[in-house]
């Protein structure tokens, strides 16, 4: 029986809106004229590489939630693995694709190296945890794929920062540097804090155990 605290489900329904919204909004890069696009430096440099990793880190982004669903994990096992499938190949792509808008960051080099570094960080976890998983290796699976949703969230923390920012009368000259790490270090922070509390053995998921 899976347990479901209310809680937890309130956490996972408000990471799935907020995936959903971002991953939507992001992909309006890829329809004709780009609308309401934001003029980036990475995207007036790298126009192409821009829009394949805007769609590609989207549908990782909208897909995660998915996969921390114990019910998905042990209801449809298959759906799962396809589904997570796709999560990784999405990240393979939108990692290739950001290594050119990185060079590009606004700001310059710090922020360009938060982003380096995320996606480094990033394509390790996420390969970390198909290795955990082709050598059945599923508890450990299921802790690194939970520390790589947290690196794909940064999709979500950076839109936060920039809103705040942006709502302080910050400017983005001063703020970008901080955010390409602030968008990222403190979700791997927490991650790690949520897996130390839930023991090495756990068997995550926001809706319970399975």
């Amino acid at each position: 029986m899976t347990k479901r605290h209310p809680l937890a489900i309130l956490a996972w329904s408000l990471l799935l809106m907020s995936a959903l919204a971002v991953g939507l909004a992001s992909l309006r890069y890829a329809l004709p004229g780009m609308p309401m696009s934001v003029d980036l430096p990475s995207l007036q440099q790298s126009r192409q590489a821009f829009v394949v990793h805007a769609v590609s880190a989207s549908f990782a982004l909208m897909l995660g939630p998915l996969q921390l669903l114990a019910a998905l994990r042990t209801r449809y096992p298959a759906a799962h693995r396809w589904t997570g499938r796709a999560y990784v190949l999405a990240i393979a792509v939108a990692w290739v694709s950001s290594l050119p808008l990185a060079l590009h960051a606004m700001t310059g080099v710090v922020a360009a190296a938060g982003f380096f570094a995320l996606g480094l960080v990033w394509v390790a976890a996420t390969g970390w945890g198909v290795a955990c998983a082709v050598q059945r290796r599923f508890a450990e699976h299921r802790r690194w794929m939970l520390r790589s949703y947290a690196l794909t969230a940064a999709g979500i923390t950076l839109r936060i920062y920039l809103g705040m920012g942006a709502a302080a009368g910050v400017d983005i000259e001063v703020s970008y540097p901080f955010i390409a790490w602030l968008c990222w270090v403190p979700n791997l922070l927490v991650a790690e804090w949520c897996l130390r509390r839930s023991g090495p053995q756990a068997r995550l998921s926001p809706l319970g155990a399975a």
